[in-house]
């Protein structure tokens, strides 16, 4: 499973628009993040101790971000819960290059190793929504923990995988 980090993302926003600032210092996304490719995004404020929201995608993430914003409960979605109570966030994006197909039942299931590292750390996503759990292999709970020691979560898995080779 070949995971790319494509960067830290700025967001601004009020509960029914956003603004985002990309790693290169532009107002768009671009390269693998408007792609089809599934990705995984998390989502941190600050005075968090912890990301407060994970979320996978296949659209581009313009396209996830504006369906979160433009949610009104119709159809039972409600969108970001998180986008009502804060107005400023950080978005990490890693992307799976090499997902057979488009399919995106590896990276559903790093998304909730990803989140269950969270809720060992202390409690679960704030403003987590949804979650769909799979069987994990080893190679999940390695991505998990490699993307979760970025948020300082798995330290105690990431250093011991490095102590074994």
């Amino acid at each position: 499973m070949e995971m790319t980090y494509l960067g830290r993302y700025t967001l601004t926003f009020d509960a029914v628009t956003f603004a985002i600032r990309c790693p290169e210092n532009t107002s768009r996304f671009s390269g693998l993040a408007t792609s089809r490719t599934p990705k995984l995004y998390v989502i941190s404020v600050e005075g968090h101790s912890y990301p407060v929201y994970v979320g996978i995608t296949k659209q581009s993430m313009s396209n996830r971000l504006r369906i979160g914003w433009a949610a009104n409960g119709k159809n039972g979605y409600h969108g970001y819960a998180w986008r009502r109570h804060f107005s400023a966030a950080t978005m990490d994006i890693w992307c799976h290059v090499n997902a057979i197909d488009g399919d995106c039942l590896d990276i559903e299931t790093v998304e909730a190793e990803l989140v269950y590292l969270i809720r060992q750390a202390g409690q679960w996503p704030a403003y987590q929504t949804e979650i769909h759990f799979h069987r994990s292999t080893e190679m999940h709970r390695q991505v998990a923990a490699t993307i979760g020691a970025r948020f300082g979560l798995g330290l105690e898995l990431v250093e011991s995988e490095l102590r074994a080779t």
